[in-house]
């Protein structure tokens, strides 16, 4: 799909990746688990954005 959206995912991924490693740095777990958890919801944001981008691809297909 568009290009901003898989930005925004790649950089909210990168940004849990960053807040995790905060946490394990200064021994708080309630970080850790923030940072899991926004790459968890980047990933899964990535995922649909793939399922749409091979939706599209069999359509186009269908066109030519």
């Amino acid at each position: 799909m568009g290009a901003d959206d898989k930005i925004g995912n790649k950089a909210e991924e990168l940004g849990g990746k960053a807040k995790e490693a905060f946490g394990k740095a200064t021994n708080n777990d309630e970080k850790v688990a923030e940072g899991r958890s926004d790459q968890a919801s980047a990933k899964t944001k990535q995922a649909g954005e793939n399922v749409k981008d091979a939706g599209n691809d069999v359509k186009d297909a269908f066109r030519s």
